[in-house]
């Protein structure tokens, strides 16, 4: 079997890791530098497609819809997204990492069909967690997937945003009726409660890593206010 060959490394802002990115006969993975396993690999993406179409059928129909996507990645949740909206959308995806932007444009991007290209797609370079806490009624649907769960992975900084005052920021962030979708690699029965507790009806669904409904189980948490 070939070996994966490495394409690039990326730092990972205010953290002493990186990222990188390596390839095997069109199949693409990233990895955090000295940590076991893949943070993503382009074979099981399934899960982070159904946290796009499962939140964006919800607000299709709405005129003009914002959504917000919390993590770049391999670009399959910001295509997942756009596959779902209509023209009259604008998805903003912010990554913290420059490097992931920069794979998205090259080689990477077209595993997903370059939705960073798509005249819908606004990038923002930075931390999420800044953005929320910036923005006052601003999406109709908030999509993160900025790490393995609610415990923070690839950035302890991303801890913020699964805790009580992350929470606030997405409740402020997000317009009447908006949905708050999280991600994770599994299931957090004390995360459901922190929702609760933040004031969202909470729906964990429950979805698998690949298209044909094997592999891992992941997780994803709809949450709105009633």
């Amino acid at each position: 079997m070939a070996r994966f060959t490495v394409l690039g490394t990326a730092p990972i802002p205010g953290q002493n890791s990186q990222l990188r990115l390596l390839e095997r006969n069109g199949e693409f993975t990233i990895k955090v530098a000295g940590k076991p396993g893949d943070l993503m690999n382009t074979r099981m993406h399934a899960s982070e497609d159904a946290l796009a179409t499962l939140t964006c059928q919800k607000i299709v129909n709405r005129p003009a819809p914002s959504v917000l996507v919390g993590g770049l990645g391999m670009g399959f949740t910001l295509a997942a997204a756009l596959a779902t909206l209509g023209d009259n959308a604008t998805v903003t995806v912010a990554e913290l990492v420059p490097g992931v932007v920069e794979w998205n444009h090259g080689p990477l991007g077209e595993v997903a069909g370059f939705p960073v290209k798509d005249p819908r797609t606004r990038v923002h370079l930075g931390d999420v967690g800044q953005l929320l806490a910036q923005s006052n009624a601003a999406f109709d649907a908030i999509l993160l997937d900025v790490d393995n769960g609610p415990e923070g992975f690839t950035s302890t900084e991303n801890n913020w945003i699964y805790s009580p005052a992350g929470l606030s920021a997405a409740k402020t962030a997000l317009r009447p009726q908006g949905i708050l979708a999280f991600w994770s690699a599994g299931a957090d029965d004390a995360f459901t409660k922190k929702l609760q507790k933040a004031g969202f009806t909470v729906k964990p669904v429950t979805v698998r890593a690949h298209s044909a409904g094997k592999g891992a189980k992941h997780v994803i948490w709809l949450a709105w206010c009633d």
